[in-house]
């Protein structure tokens, strides 16, 4: 339990900051699903889920939800997925 005023704050805003973060993670996640379900189909459907997922990657590292590098890590893989189908 928080002592100080604020850190009871600091308590509350760290639980926003969480519910934000797992949304941006999230959404991530789901994209990712959806361009390896694409990639096997379609190359046209896979290059509009990649650009979809590209962008939750750039909006997300923006954010501060995940770092810089690993968002150009992530991308990366995905294009060497995609380049190589």
């Amino acid at each position: 339990m928080a002592n100080t005023k604020s850190a009871q704050k600091r308590i509350l805003k760290s639980k926003r900051n969480r519910t934000r973060n797992l949304k941006y993670k999230g959404n991530i996640k789901k994209l990712a699903k959806d361009f390896k379900s694409f990639i096997s189909k379609s190359k046209e459907e896979a290059g509009k889920a990649l650009n979809l997922l590209v962008s939750a990657i750039d909006k997300a590292a923006l954010k501060g939800v995940i770092h810089k590098n690993k968002a150009a890590r992530q991308k990366s893989k995905f294009q060497k997925r995609f380049n190589s189908k």
